[in-house]
C-alpha cells in the first residue's frame, strides 16, 4: 500500500465480494488504503474476509432481496460516512435448455443481475454525487455471442450493459462516471458455484472453452481486476459509458 494512492481513504462496495472477482477486487483495494463494504450471501465466507482485515464491512444481504439497495448504502454511510465506488458484481445465472425454463429461476436471474444494480445505483446516487464517485459493473462477454443455454444469462447481462451507457449519460451531469467489464471464461469456481453445474461438468466446460480462446487459456482474476480499478479510479475523470470486453479473444470466435 502507498500512502499516495488514489485510493487511500476512499469507500467502495463490492458486492457479490467474497469470492472470485469480487473477493480479489476487494483485496486490491485495500492493498491500495480503501475500506470496502463487501456483500454476500454466505455469512461464513464474509466473516472470514472481515477477519483478515479491519478496514472490511462484511454485510450479508441476498442482492434478489429488494430492500438490499437502501440496506448496503445504509450500512456503508454509517461506517465510513461516504462512497466513492460501486463495483455491481453479484450475478446469477444458471444453464437453462428451453424444454426447463423455470419462471422462478429466471426472475431470480433478472432480480440479481438488473434490478439489485439498478436500486444499489438509486441508493447511492446522492453520495456519490458528493464525492463524484464511480460505478463499474461486471457483465459477460457471453452476451457478445448466440448463448444457446445460458440465453437469459447472457439477456440481463446484456441489459446492465445497456443501463451502464445510460446511466453513464442519466449521471454525468452529477460528475458520476459509469463503465462495464465484461469478463471471458475466467477461473473463479463461478460454473460449480454460481452455475451449479458438478464438477465433472464444469471442468469439461472449462476445458472446451479455453480451447475456443485465441490466446489459449481461460482468464484469472488478475486479468480484469486491475480494469475494474482503472475504470473505477478517479485518475480517468473523462471515461464514462465504456464497456470493455476482456476475454482473451474468446467472443470474437466464428
Amino acid at each position: 500500500m502507498t500512502s499516495n494512492s488514489v485510493w487511500q481513504g476512499k469507500v467502495a462496495i463490492v458486492t457479490g465480494g467474497s469470492s472470485g472477482i469480487g473477493k480479489a477486487t476487494t483485496i486490491q483495494l485495500l492493498a491500495q488504503g480503501a475500506n470496502v463494504l463487501v456483500t454476500g450471501r454466505n455469512a461464513e465466507k464474509l466473516a472470514e474476509m472481515a477477519d483478515t482485515n479491519p478496514n472490511i464491512e462484511a454485510f450479508q444481504i441476498d442482492s434478489a432481496d429488494p430492500a438490499s439497495g437502501t440496506q448496503i448504502v445504509e450500512a456503508a454511510l454509517s461506517r465510513w460516512g461516504r462512497i466513492d465506488l460501486i463495483v455491481n458484481n453479484s450475478g446469477a445465472g444458471q444453464p437453462l435448455p428451453v424444454e426447463a425454463y423455470d419462471p422462478s429461476l429466471i426472475a431470480n436471474m433478472s432480480a440479481v443481475n438488473i434490478v439489485a444494480p439498478s436500486q444499489l445505483v438509486n441508493a447511492a446516487h446522492a453520495a456519490l454525487r458528493e464525492s463524484k464517485g464511480a460505478i463499474v459493473n461486471i457483465g459477460t462477454a457471453v452476451s457478445r455471442n448466440a448463448a444457446p443455454m445460458l440465453a437469459h444469462y447472457g439477456a440481463t447481462k446484456a441489459a446492465l450493459e445497456h443501463l451502464t451507457q445510460s446511466w453513464a449519460v442519466e449521471l454525468a451531469k452529477d460528475g458520476i462516471r459509469v463503465n462495464a467489464i465484461s469478463p471471458g471464461p475466467v477461473k473463479t469456481g463461478a460454473l460449480t458455484g454460481m452455475m451449479g453445474l458438478p464438477a465433472e461438468m464444469a471442468q469439461q466446460i472449462e476445458e472446451q472453452e479455453a480451447a475456443q480462446i485465441p490466446l489459449g487459456r481461460r482468464g484469472v482474476t488478475s486479468d480484469i481486476v486491475p480494469w475494474i480499478l482503472r475504470l473505477g479510479s478517479p485518475e480517468n475523470a473523462w471515461l464514462t459509458g465504456q464497456i470493455l470486453t476482456i476475454d482473451g479473444g474468446w467472443s470474437l470466435r466464428g
